[in-house]
């Protein structure tokens, strides 16, 4: 059998593309389909493969500005064919899942979520143009719209990172999905040290994320905050600090993020995050977590407190109902072990050859 895995791009190591390392441990002998790749940036299981890009990948800059390219995604999508493959696996939270494939090969879609810039979250990522702009965006996504449920008819197996986006699919698409939860290298996030006093949060600056409310939360608050990642929004959320215990770190290698999240009081987590590795990696560690109570938290989120509302009122209201309790951090690790690798890649193979042996029926 042969296999090709696709991916939207690939220009970091974040929690899809963990997934894809695992499913490149699975079939080792696969070819990979991306849009565009920096080889740098993505783990040595991933850069041995045979990788195959679009047009896309000659563009100067391209991890710049890419996101301005979302109209012209599914025709750079559609300029790459898979060729010779029985089973296809596409990673998708974007296009992927429209790739050309041979007729006959069968198409699995693990999918992270339904396209978020189209579909209920439009007013987080747009809200800050004027109408004329929005307007635009509204005309282009209605086709982009028509364009994403049109691939579906390709998918053979939907399969979701969580139960929440199971029911975004069945929402979205009138799909049915099964549900295979992203691995967490329980290997390697392990408790190690003693906690500090500081408090963590680790996220990739972008609008949904709402970093800017953990900001303005401790700002309010008497406590330090250190926060991890890097994005388009690094230099307004720079500009919100107010409070000199709050701290950027920018970006970290796994060792130094291991470091942080085992050395924290509490990881802050604000999202409604469709699944989100870092609460697991974080918990592994040893860690509590402070989250939001909706989507992928629900089902992550093992040990901590949640709060209600995305307002810096109520993350500063769970903070100090936080701090009122007490944690064991061995328990704590012990409590995310079943979300660990290897219950993905048995759970996923599982999937993938039971439903590949019944190919004529899709779901």
């Amino acid at each position: 059998m042969k296999v090709a895995l696709v991916h939207d791009w690939l220009i970091h190591m974040r929690g899809g593309e963990k997934v894809l390392d695992a499913l490149a441990e699975l079939y080792p002998d696969a070819t990979l389909y991306t849009l565009f790749v920096d080889r740098k940036k993505i783990s040595p299981n991933l850069a041995r493969l045979k990788i195959k890009t679009s047009f896309l990948q000659y563009f100067p800059g391209i991890k710049s500005y890419y996101r301005w390219l979302l109209p012209i995604l599914p025709w750079a999508i559609r300029s790459v064919k898979v060729e010779g493959a029985d089973l296809v696996i596409s990673s998708s939270h974007c296009v992927a899942k429209g790739i050309r494939m041979p007729a006959a090969a069968y198409h699995v879609c693990y999918c992270h979520t339904p396209m978020r810039y189209l579909w209920g979250f439009q007013d987080v990522y747009f809200n800050r143009y004027l109408s004329p702009v929005r307007f635009l965006i509204n005309a282009v996504f209605f086709f982009l719209k028509k364009w994403d449920l049109g691939t579906n008819e390709r998918v053979n197996l939907f399969v979701a990172n969580s139960e929440y986006i199971k029911t975004r699919i069945k929402t979205v698409y009138g799909r049915d999905a099964q549900v295979v939860h992203p691995p967490l290298e329980t290997d390697f996030f392990k408790p190690h040290g003693v906690s500090g006093k500081f408090y963590l949060a680790v996220s990739h600056f972008v609008p949904y994320k709402r970093m800017d409310l953990v900001i303005e939360a401790f700002n309010r608050l008497e406590r330090q905050l250190v926060v991890i990642g890097s994005g388009p929004l690094a230099a307004q959320y720079q500009n919100l600090r107010k409070n000199e215990q709050i701290s950027f770190l920018g970006g970290v290698n796994d060792e130094e993020l291991r470091k942080a999240y085992s050395g924290a009081r509490a990881l802050i987590f604000p999202a409604e995050e469709d699944f989100g590795i870092v609460p697991l990696e974080a918990q592994a560690c040893g860690t509590p977590v402070i989250a939001f109570r909706r989507g992928g938290s629900l089902e992550t989120v093992k040990s901590g407190v949640f709060f209600d509302e995305q307002t810096p009122e109520a993350i500063r209201e769970a903070v100090l109902r936080f701090e009122g309790q007490s944690y064991d951090r061995v328990e704590v690790s012990k409590k995310v072990q079943p979300f660990g690798r290897k219950y993905f890649l048995e759970n996923m193979k599982k999937t993938i050859e039971s439903h590949y042996a019944n190919k004529g029926v899709a779901s």
